[in-house]
């Protein structure tokens, strides 16, 4: 919890010095879309969390919220039907999650391969399965999911904030949580101690191209159209949320609120950049910058809690 509060402050000093650099920021609209920007990564990145956390790792995330969308998209034109489109979605997502946990536990097969390997195969599949056309206009009542409010506040906020709410829930106050922290922590001594790794790992796995397949039903109707490349930007900030936010690469430690201060610590360094007019091909040499300082700390704290055992 002191690592959370760490980066709280710090998302609290960048929010400071923006208000104060820039008068557009601290208005109510921007601080809306800020939040509204951060929950779409946090949807994303939160399944991620829970591969990271065993260690793992979902480099498929973005290409599974593309084919995902849609999909979604197609089978609602087609049907007339909201709920079965997303019904598509939320079950292609998870079933992208069921695969990329049979390669790691069946196959065993690294989760950087497995993942890295579904990525492209998803990438061309969603190419060839769009040929080019692009699917729009879909009811308002479907787009009030991404761009409605509720009592001033963006839709998506309240689906970021029960979600958060649930995670947390189950990743700090449940059996699987826990069994989860301990396979990251050590793995050989999880399997020792009874904990079934293999069928939790296929679950952290479905949990996170379900997520992925909820966060592309979310980004659909933000963006109200669906096309090939819907997916393509969305994991390397997904995974920069998740590094920002204190998840250790090497596995059990960190947690989904962390994964969620990752994501506004980025969202207001890009929003910051957009206010002050900063060319936009500076924003990946940014993001990754902060990436790399949060890997290095990562990797410092860890060395400096091994060397005091």
């Amino acid at each position: 919890m002191k690592t959370v509060a760490y980066r709280l402050l710090a998302v609290a000093l960048i929010a400071t010095g923006l208000s104060l650099t820039t008068e557009a920021f601290f208005t109510l609209p921007n601080i809306l879309n800020i939040l509204r920007q951060a929950s779409l990564t946090f949807l994303i990145a939160s399944g991620l969390t829970l591969t990271i956390l065993t260690a793992g790792l979902d480099l498929s995330v973005g290409a599974n919220v593309g084919l995902s969308a849609c999909l979604a998209a197609t089978v609602m034109k087609s049907s007339g039907s909201i709920a079965l489109g997303a019904a598509t979605g939320l079950a292609f997502g998870a079933l992208v999650g069921i695969v990329n946990g049979m390669m790691v536990t069946a196959l065993k097969l690294p989760p950087f391969i497995a993942t890295y390997g579904m990525l492209w195969t998803l990438t061309g599949v969603t190419y060839w399965f769009m040929g080019g056309d692009t699917i729009h206009g879909f009811s308002p009542g479907f787009r009030a999911l991404g761009s409605g409010y509720w009592l001033g506040v963006p839709v998506p906020i309240y689906v970021m904030a029960a979600f958060l709410a649930a995670g947390g829930i189950f990743t700090r106050y449940t059996t699987f949580g826990h069994e989860v922290y301990a396979i990251g922590a050590n793995r050989e001594a999880a399997r020792l101690s009874g904990i079934p790794v293999r069928a939790r790992l296929n679950l952290v796995y479905t949990l996170s191209g379900a997520m992925a397949g909820l966060a592309a039903i979310v980004y659909l109707a933000r963006l109200n159209s669906a096309e090939a490349d819907i997916g393509e930007a969305l994991t390397l900030p997904a995974i920069a949320a998740v590094l920002i936010g204190g998840t250790s690469l090497f596995g059990g430690v960190g947690s989904l609120m962390g994964t969620l201060v990752g994501a506004l610590t980025l969202t207001l360094v890009v929003n910051g950049m957009n206010l002050r007019a900063i060319d936009a091909n500076w924003q990946p040499l940014v993001t990754g910058a902060i990436v790399i300082l949060a890997v290095w700390i990562d990797v410092v704290t860890r060395q400096r809690a091994e060397a005091t055992v």
